[in-house]
């Protein structure tokens, strides 16, 4: 990828979306880009945390590995989201690991060039900040629905942010155009395949959603059913 094509990419990013575009080229020129094939492992849990990943294709999740070796998953990215910027923060391994969904490709920039970004751009720190809170948020509101919800309720709020995060407003509802599988939808509320299955086919006998292959449609009416 050229510097060009890569400052383009940054342009869309939204810690980098105040920096001048001389700046943008600058960071560009710093990093390098990387591509990975699915099911690839991009870093790994305890893994000492050099690098920023800001990807410019392709999906991956960030999951968690019980003693039983069953994967939990704590959240997805894709193209113009970042990952990888906590450890740089703090100097701690990886929290969690990070696994490519399908092709994937993603600009990486090193710890050292990471520092002088924010020692010349202090802004571009509180960005971040910005960024990582809404996150937390985001992972408090998770927990709070494991606490407090039942399954069919803890299936319909996650379709429900996935739509407001990525979904397509259409005529008849919201459209999601790329659908995790039944299990990744389990692995990210705590529950089986079977479940989802159910609850999912439950949405659809109600009219709720539709599903097309890896599509599925929020009709008007599913939100006011997650929110009784």
């Amino acid at each position: 990828m050229t510097i060009d094509e890569s400052t383009r990419y940054l342009e869309k990013v939204g810690i980098f979306q105040d920096l001048s575009p001389n700046d943008l080229r600058e960071l560009a020129a710093r990093m390098q880009s990387r591509g990975f094939a699915a099911g690839a492992v991009i870093v790994s849990e305890s893994d000492p945390g050099d690098s920023l990943f800001i990807l410019t294709s392709g999906r991956v999740k960030v999951v968690l590995h019980g003693e039983t070796g069953r994967e939990i998953i704590l959240s997805t990215f894709r193209t113009g989201e970042l990952f990888g910027e906590m450890s740089l923060l703090d100097h701690q391994p990886r929290s969690a690991s990070v696994i490519a969904i399908e092709p994937t490709q993603a600009l990486v920039l090193e710890r050292t060039s990471f520092e002088r970004h924010l020692q010349a751009h202090p802004d571009a720190a509180l960005a971040i900040l910005a960024e990582m809170s809404r996150r937390l948020r985001q992972a408090d509101r998770v927990i709070g629905n494991l606490a407090l919800l039942d399954v069919y309720g803890r299936v319909a709020r996650l379709l429900k942010d996935m739509a407001e995060k990525e979904g397509v407003e259409t005529e008849d509802g919201v459209l999601i155009r790329q659908r995790p599988t039944q299990a990744d939808l389990g692995s990210m509320i705590g529950t089986s395949r079977e479940t989802v299955s159910r609850a999912l086919n439950d949405f659809v006998r109600r009219g709720l959603i539709v599903m097309t292959g890896k599509q599925i449609l929020l009709r008007r009416a599913f939100d006011l059913a997650v929110d009784e």
